[in-house]
């Protein structure tokens, strides 16, 4: 328990790492997008609000209305660039020269990255006052996690670092059930992990049972 909170203060002691970048347009909603999610990731969802967005952006509340109709608007579309960030991005990976251990390494460091943005606060936060905006964020999971995980598992049986006699359908499915839980604020509290950290232990068991022991060791090596 001692370590555990040592970490954690050490941690609060180290300012966070900026987030990764997320594919707004060039013109003014891509604006008001970015700052909005910056205040997201700030303050959470209650910390967004209206007045605070024009004073950051020096624009009118009526210039934001025009490109967007509520705070729930912004934030859905928050939502939605972001999964479509990370699956252009998942993708180009995919599309890259490489083994298996490379891609893999590649598609869970951008995913990884976009889930550590969103503490259990923020969850929190969304969970009780926008449940449809947090029932937004499994459904970018159930839409993006097959596209992507699908390719990595085939390549990984051909290349002989994923077990050829596990059913990849069912484990894709499974890792949806799995990665679908990772984001409930209640288990975070009680675990004390960040959304990154529970994303990292899962990927570990679940990897751990599919992998052959050569894939096994050629992606620890990777991760260290």
């Amino acid at each position: 328990m001692t370590n555990r909170t040592e970490d954690a203060q050490a941690s609060a002691a180290q300012p966070p790492p900026a987030p990764p970048h997320v594919d707004f347009d060039d013109g003014p909603s891509g604006r008001i997008l970015a700052a909005a999610r910056e205040i997201l990731l700030r303050d959470g969802y209650s910390g967004l609000t209206m007045d605070g967005l024009t004073l950051a952006l020096g624009m009118s509340k009526k210039t934001l209305y025009v490109h967007f109709s509520s705070k729930d608007a912004m934030v859905s579309a928050i939502l939605a660039a972001t999964g479509a960030t990370v699956l252009r991005r998942v993708g180009e990976i995919l599309q890259r020269q490489g083994g298996f251990v490379e891609k893999l390494d590649g598609v869970l460091r951008i995913v990884a990255a976009h889930i550590g943005c969103y503490n259990a606060e923020i969850l929190a936060d969304l969970q009780r006052f926008a449940p449809q905006l947090y029932d937004e964020i499994d459904a970018i999971k159930v839409h993006n996690i097959p596209l992507g995980l699908t390719r990595v598992l085939k390549l990984g049986v051909e290349q002989g670092m994923v077990r050829d006699d596990v059913d990849t359908t069912f484990l894709v499915e499974y890792w949806l059930v799995v990665a679908r839980g990772l984001h409930d604020p209640a288990m975070l509290a009680r675990t004390q992990l960040t959304s990154q950290d529970a994303f990292n232990k899962a990927l570990d068991l679940f990897f751990s049972g599919a992998l052959t022991s050569s894939g096994r060791a050629r992606v620890r090596a990777r991760r260290e």
